[in-house]
């Protein structure tokens, strides 16, 4: 079977990682795929925000927790690595653009051996005040829509089964 291909058929979500930081070679592979994504008319609308450091990381994942309504949760799942992908607000396909960066990059962290998940809420953080000045002390300026966060680390756990295709996912016409 085709690489990519085999690698589409069995990428799965990472909920349990190990506590070392990816190799710098291995970000670079995986922020380069999201980069090559397609975007509405070729405008590369995303932006990519890589946090490693835990306290920024900590900071993120309290504010991801009290949005999901679990103030105690843990949605970051332990990544060392978090990457946010945002839009700009004034690109009307900012959200699919910034979607397709991030299931290139679930896509290529998989091919190499990397752990991902894709951890939803970025919306709801960065249209708060406290997500607006996050991304002001990070040096993001402008206007951006919060697309998902990319967690990223070298698994520590067993992954799911994969669920089987639901028969009627496709119709022919």
């Amino acid at each position: 079977m085709n690489e990519v291909l085999k690698c589409l058929e069995q990428r799965r979500s990472c909920r349990s990682y190990a506590s070392e930081q990816l190799k710098e070679e291995d970000l670079q592979a995986i922020l380069r795929a999201g980069t090559y994504a397609a975007t509405g008319m070729g405008r590369q609308s995303p932006k990519i925000v890589v946090l490693q450091k835990p306290e920024d990381i900590a900071q993120l994942e309290k504010m991801n927790a009290r949005i999901m309504g679990k103030p105690d949760a843990h949605p970051f799942y332990g990544a060392p690595t978090v990457c946010i992908v945002l839009a700009a607000a004034s690109a009307f396909t900012g959200v699919e653009d910034g979607s397709l960066v991030i299931g290139n990059m679930l896509n290529a962290a998989w091919s190499i051996g990397v752990g991902s998940c894709w951890i939803h809420r970025a919306r709801e953080e960065f249209a708060s005040e406290e997500g607006k000045t996050l991304l002001k002390k990070w040096g993001v300026e402008g206007d951006w829509i919060g697309v998902g966060h990319c967690i990223l680390g070298y698994p520590s756990g067993d992954f799911r089964e994969k669920a089987p295709r639901k028969p009627d996912y496709i119709t022919k016409v």
